[in-house]
């Protein structure tokens, strides 16, 4: 354990100042007893609407390549899915024949 670990768990109080493992019991962290205020409709719609207008999209250029990078992977998987289902059925039909 280095010096700031230990100052760290010194200052949590986790750690007495010779090192020791503290004995001292620590309290909970107090609860929160009053509930928080749902938020409205309208509020809700103004702050998406913001966030939306934060996100950085995609020009046409860009999303033609993101598209055809996704299907050429999809058409890679999905093909070497079906030879290896094709190959392990044939193997199975092989091994279990009369």
């Amino acid at each position: 354990m280095n010096r700031e670990t230990k100052r760290l768990l010194q200052r949590q109080g986790q750690l007495e100042a010779d090192g020791s493992p503290s004995t001292r019991r620590q309290a909970p962290p107090p609860v929160a007893t009053r509930r928080r205020q749902r938020t409205s409709v309208p509020q809700f719609v103004r702050e998406v609407r913001d966030e939306l207008r934060q996100v950085a999209w995609p020009n046409r250029s860009e999303m033609v390549n993101y598209t055809a990078v996704v299907v050429t992977t999809l058409v890679i998987m999905v093909s070497l899915i079906f030879v290896l289902n094709l190959g392990f059925g044939k193997a199975v039909l092989f091994l279990f024949h009369k």
